[in-house]
């Protein structure tokens, strides 16, 4: 792409709507070219723009930086900032910029929008399209001993964990190198060193998944979490929190970091293993790190064992992505008995490969599956709150009775407040059991269905409880059956409704979403500095997901995740 591409993209990056006279004066062209431009971009950023009375918006923002911006930012906080389009690996730029160029890096910092030949730990490469990723490399001259520079790369990495939390983002560390969601990589860091007439500079190079990668597998985006986050307010944060953590790693070394790290660390105090090239080496205890970068664990012996970063990956031992603990049960079939859907999922080694579901007027794409990927092993548990008669049809097809689980008093360290254990239904408590997958903050869990239902989880893991109303199909026949003009399709929603069927569809939504907001500030005011995170699952949930105010999106990290009570059953699966 030439520069003027990039000009127009940094202009609509933000997601926020532009006129096209706005557009055309600060990219130097008139308004009629920039349709023409438009359709020279690459085919995935083409199908975001939407137009509406002469404004241009993206659905989403973009990782793509306005260069004008960023200098500032970057001086404000100490950087001399470049901005390259496009260039194959931004730490190799400045590693050659200091080796064969004999150019200072210090302080200098790159950002790239476009690389060719990213790289991760281990000679790994890191992929991803134009606007998906925020790339860059900072170069930092160190007065310390370059052995005594191991920790660098945990201090870039809780200064992007601080950053990334304050945009609502549930980030965690994964030593010694990841960013993560729960199981999923978010980002990671790289540290490499540029050494020259007996001077060594550090160049310390990050990436950061803003939008979902399209080609990348168990993955998460800033987006999932934060929707309507620009780059621009990340990077205000993370320029000047990393040249003044820089600064102090320089003074004082990683000890002044270690608390802040091991609450941001996914794994302390938590069973792990680790692996070298597929084999269990060790398996115990995180402890944390020392003041060298180093992790201990703690094994079942009673030995602490101090491990350096190396070609060693860090597992949990437990975990939805971690391989089961027994043999037998290497191989698990999940049911998701709904009131009206059938949903299960395959599970092979702690991972879901297939996902599917279907009506209990028609189980045999249910049976066709079971035929296929059945065998003697295999474990099968289920949640169900469907009745008797189609639990029994299920068992049938299967020729065997599956294990269905109820709600629980306490399970994986959450306890049920709900007063009679026994009459809360399955599916809320395995949707509280999915949701820890997906954030670990204080929650508001939304399953939209038959019925709607609306559930509290605290940070410190109390399932509070919740509410019940009708879904949207149960409005709809409520009002058709009990009134006398109200027996019509329901319209779109507006926020006036001027026809009875766009005022039936606004009702309904507001009703849905009035109840999510209701119980978010309930919980947020147990904790009113901490985020309120707002999980969504079912078949209405994109519909209240875009029925929320924007103020209440923009300051909440909101997710919809399908499927939330069949993780809820595999975290349980796997755990016990």
């Amino acid at each position: 792409m030439q520069e003027i591409h990039w000009q127009l993209l940094a202009a609509l990056a933000d997601g926020q709507a532009h006129h096209v006279t706005e557009l055309a004066r600060r990219i130097g062209l008139k308004p009629p070219q920039l349709n023409a431009l438009w359709q020279q971009m690459p085919p995935h950023i083409r199908g975001l723009l939407r137009q509406q009375d002469g404004r241009w918006r993206l659905v989403r923002p973009l990782a793509i930086l306005d260069e004008a911006l960023l200098r500032q930012q970057a001086q404000a906080a100490g950087w001399q900032a470049e901005l390259l389009p496009e260039h194959p690996s931004s730490n190799s730029y400045l590693i050659a910029q200091a080796k064969e160029q004999g150019a200072d890096i210090h302080r200098r910092i790159v950002f790239v929008h476009h690389q060719t030949q990213g790289r991760g730990r281990q000679g790994r490469s890191w992929q991803s399209r134009i606007g998906e990723c925020l790339m860059f490399s900072a170069g930092w001259r160190f007065a310390r001993a370059q052995a005594e520079l191991g920790g660098l790369t945990l201090v870039a990495a809780l200064v992007c964990c601080r950053a990334l939390r304050g945009l609502g983002v549930p980030a965690q560390i994964k030593w010694p190198n990841d960013l993560v969601i729960g199981g999923e990589k978010l980002g990671g860091i790289l540290t490499e060193t540029a050494r020259r007439n007996s001077q060594t500079a550090i160049v310390v190079g990050i990436g950061i998944n803003f939008v979902q990668p399209k080609a990348v597998e168990a993955a998460e985006a800033v987006q999932g979490s934060a929707p309507h986050a620009s780059v621009a307010r990340l990077t205000e944060r993370l320029l000047p929190d990393l040249a003044v953590a820089f600064e102090q790693f320089d003074r004082e070394g990683l000890a002044p970091f270690l608390a802040d790290y091991h609450a941001c660390h996914r794994d302390q105090n938590q069973p792990v293993r680790l692996l070298r090239d597929g084999q269990t080496l060790l398996q115990g205890t995180a402890l944390g790190v020392d003041n060298s970068g180093a992790l201990h664990i703690l094994d079942a012996d009673g030995v602490e064992h101090s491990i350096v970063s190396g070609e060693i990956s860090l597992r949990p031992l437990h975990g939805h992505t971690a391989p089961a603990a027994k043999p037998a049960d290497s191989k698990m079939l999940l049911l998701d008995a709904g009131n009206s859907k059938l949903k299960w999922a395959w599970v092979e080694h702690g991972r879901m490969v297939a996902v599917d579901k279907t009506s209990y007027w028609n189980l045999e794409p249910f049976t066709h599956s079971w035929r296929q990927h059945s065998g003697e092993n295999v474990r099968i548990i289920g949640s169900a709150v469907c009745g008797a008669a189609k639990q029994q049809a299920v068992a049938e097809q299967l020729g065997r009775e599956p294990e269905w689980l109820g709600s629980m008093p306490q399970a994986l360290g959450i306890r049920n407040h709900y007063r009679r254990v026994s009459e809360h239904g399955a599916d809320r408590w395995f949707n509280i059991l999915g949701s820890r997958l997906f954030t670990p903050h204080a929650c508001v869990v939304v399953s939209c269905g038959t019925a709607v239902t609306i559930d509290a989880l605290t940070a410190d893991n109390h399932y509070l409880g919740g509410n019940i109303m009708p879904g949207f199909n149960l409005m709809k026949e409520a009002m058709a059956q009990h009134t006398a003009n109200l027996n019509r399709p329901a319209g779109r929603p507006y926020p006036f409704g001027t026809t009875t069927a766009n005022a039936m569809a606004g009702g309904m939504i507001d009703a849905v979403c009035g109840a999510v907001m209701l119980m978010h500030e309930r919980l947020r005011q147990k904790q009113p500095d901490a985020p309120t995170a707002v999980i969504i699952t079912g078949g209405g949930a994109a519909k209240i997901k875009q029925g929320l105010p924007e103020k209440f999106a923009l300051d909440n990290p909101i997710q919809i995740v399908d499927n939330l009570v069949l993780h809820g059953l595999l975290n349980w699966a796997v755990q016990t």
